[in-house]
């Protein structure tokens, strides 16, 4: 059975006016009154940026939050427009990994609906139009990525402390569960209602596209108010307070809080960006994939083990759930011995086992010590994990090979057939 939703807590700012902007969002302030609870430890590792609406939320959430109220629930989408998550996803799911950490209960949805029309945020131009199965298949897969994700925390990297909450309950939904049963009028004349005009055209993003030589399609403009609806739906099924989400996704969690009323929040994660300051992701084409078929658990760890110092802290805050006390360590032997890269090889290992669990950390550790060097065939140093053995060299004409891993460990190996 659902948990009943937590007490109602006294009204926010008033909802905008007709044509009138939404409350302003409040950046988080690390430094603010509120100094203990799930908010306040995640603004300290950098994970809460903004808090929607305005000044005065920040105080409601974290009273909301507290330790020892009851349960609440948070949701984050994320939109089909692949068949894999990739690390650009990593920050909002770690976000909902620590509410279910302090006790409330999470909820992914999958845009299988809100695939079809794809989201205009910070796009200079129209996605192309996916059809209908490609969006069932990729929806189908990422329901499968999230739920190994939500397991492998759960197995690998969750041990409850004494007189601590327990880990609240995750759930995966596709959102064309509800939007796909949706009449067109009924939804206009009820939900849709409820959204502004004025508002919706005076968001950048909204001025820009229309703006521009292509303009924006009536379905792009419409895309918030279905992911407005999402909010609106499980806060009335499920109790859901808390929407969460990129950093882009601002205009769109503005909109559920409007569609959906004043005593609900949105909390917004960083973006994940590379070295040029391009979002990672699909369509900037430098997407680093987390199903193993597109990128292999080795290349995932090395593309955490060449991260740069300036910025493996901040991923170690980021990405895994180690105390903020251990990091701090880690940063300070690093600092006495930079040749080892600690840091670095500590924050492959926890993404990898979170993504693909102990034997795809395994499996990448072995490629990691090939490539270092440490594994040679009869004398040969082998540094290409895909280096094919070849009789007579790596193989002798008696049928036998002398492997050496590492500095101190030979094994004689056989070959039965040749």
């Amino acid at each position: 059975a659902l948990r009943r939703p937590p007490p109602r807590l006294r009204p926010g700012p008033p909802l905008a006016t007709p044509g009138a902007i939404p409350p302003l969002l409040h950046t988080v302030d690390r430094k603010s009154a509120v100094s203990a609870g799930l908010l306040a430890a995640q603004c300290e590792r950098g994970l809460f940026q903004e808090v929607f609406p305005g000044q005065g939320a920040e105080e409601q959430l974290a009273a909301l939050l507290e330790p020892g109220r009851p349960p609440v629930t948070a949701y984050c989408g994320f939109d089909p427009t692949a068949d894999s998550l990739h690390v650009g996803h990593l920050p909002a799911v770690a976000a909902l990994l620590h509410f279910q950490r302090a006790g409330h209960n999470v909820v992914a949805v999958v845009g299988g609906a809100t695939a079809r029309l794809g989201d205009p945020s910070g796009r200079l131009r129209a996605r192309e139009p996916v059809a209908a199965g490609r969006v069932r298949a990729h929806a189908r897969a990422l329901r499968l990525g999230l739920w190994r994700l939500f397991e492998n925390h759960r197995r690998l990297l969750w041990a409850p402390g004494p007189g601590g909450p327990g880990l609240g309950r995750a759930e995966v939904l596709d959102n064309a569960r509800w939007l796909g049963r949706q009449p067109l009028l009924g939804f206009l004349c009820g939900a849709g209602g409820r959204l502004r005009m004025g508002t919706l055209l005076s968001r950048q993003g909204c001025r820009e596209r229309l703006r521009s030589a292509e303009g924006m399609s009536l379905a792009e403009f419409v895309y918030p108010a279905l992911q407005a609806y999402d909010f609106l739906h499980l806060h009335r099924r499920r109790g859901c307070r808390i929407q969460l989400g990129g950093a882009d996704q601002m205009g769109n969690i503005m909109s559920g809080y409007e569609m959906t009323g004043t005593d609900v929040f949105g909390i917004t994660v960083p973006l994940i960006t590379s070295t040029t300051g391009d979002k990672l992701g699909k369509t900037a084409g430098n997407a680093v994939w987390l199903n193993r078929d597109k990128t292999s658990p080795f290349e995932l760890y090395q593309f955490f083990v060449r991260q740069q110092d300036d910025i493996v802290e901040k991923y170690l805050k980021l990405f895994t759930f180690l105390p903020l006390e251990e990091i701090a360590h880690i940063m300070e032997m690093h600092a006495k011995e930079p040749e080892k890269w600690g840091p670095q090889k500590r924050l492959a290992a926890e993404v990898t086992k979170l993504v693909h669990g102990t034997e795809g950390l395994e499996s990448a550790k072995r490629y990691q010590k090939i490539t270092d060097g440490g594994v040679s065939v009869n004398g040969i140093r082998v540094t290409n994990p895909e280096t094919v053995l070849i009789l007579g060299q790596h193989i002798l004409k008696n049928g036998v090979s002398l492997l050496r891993v590492g500095k101190k460990n030979y094994y004689i190996i056989k070959w039965l057939q040749l």
